[in-house]
């Protein structure tokens, strides 16, 4: 059985502000003894051409992957080619998988309440998922993933677990556990065929509202920076001094008019 985590992010996020490079993400995951690992950027396809060999120097098997946003929501694309960039909707989603077979569709945290969980969606769509995930941001006193459990037991769905990370102390926690060779195509295929288990422990509730708080000051702080810069970049702008403005403005007939503004 392969440790592997299939929903993990990086500082190479285009959307959230991650610590972390991908090589530490790789360092840590192999000094946890994971088997394989998929980097899931916000919309965003990383290309793992040069990572792939320091990953497997490491014994990782790298998986290339995407949270991708549709309709909204978000889609974990993994395995799939950049394709997955221009996928907007879920019957692009259906067109993509019968172009590429070998690629695997999940459903992230499908019942947090947050706007971007697929909720109602997931049902009209089911057939095109694979799998449904279980979040690793869960404590014994605060978890929404029963309702993924129940859908996947319901629609007969295999059910991986995940760290979601965008920190690196978060993996570790929740993973899975999938019966296949080192190989994308064969971890995807198991996955796909329910040869899979979720290794999970909730995490303390100091941990997760250390985490949510650290998220979200590490998000409002990019976006003030961003605006700041924005505003910056504009103050820097060189503007035309006084007297070299030139204004033309009507005189009375017959008398002379002197513009105020020239010296």
């Amino acid at each position: 059985m392969l440790k592997v985590e299939l929903h993990a992010h990086t500082a190479d996020d285009p959307v959230d502000r991650i610590p972390h490079t991908s090589r530490e993400l790789i360092d840590r995951a192999a000094a946890l003894g994971y088997a394989a690992l998929a980097i899931t950027l916000h919309d965003r396809q990383l290309e793992i051409g040069d990572l792939a060999p320091y990953a497997a120097g490491r014994g990782i098997v790298l998986i290339r992957g995407i949270e991708q946003t549709i309709e909204g929501k978000h889609v974990l694309l993994l395995n799939f080619s950049s394709a997955t960039g221009q996928v907007r909707s879920f019957e692009d989603v259906a067109r993509l998988k019968q172009r590429e077979p070998s690629g695997l569709v999940i459903a992230p945290h499908p019942f947090f309440p947050i706007p971007n969980a697929l909720g109602p969606l997931l049902t009209r769509h089911a057939d095109l998922f694979d799998a449904v995930e279980w979040h690793g941001m869960f404590t014994t006193m605060v978890n929404f993933n029963p309702p993924a459990k129940r859908w996947a037991t319901r629609y007969g769905k295999p059910l991986v677990g995940s760290g979601a990370v965008h920190r690196l102390h978060q993996l570790g926690s929740c993973y899975s556990l999938v019966d296949a060779g080192p190989d994308p195509d064969a971890i995807c295929d198991a996955v796909r065929e329910g040869r899979v288990q979720v290794a999970v422990k909730p995490i303390s509730f100091q941990s997760a509202v250390r985490t949510a708080v650290d998220m979200l000051a590490s998000d409002a702080r990019a976006r003030f920076e961003s605006k700041f810069d924005v505003r910056s970049r504009m103050s820097n702008q060189v503007l035309p001094r006084a007297h070299e403005v030139k204004t033309t403005l009507p005189a009375r007939p017959g008398r002379h008019f002197k513009n105020p503004l020239a010296p």
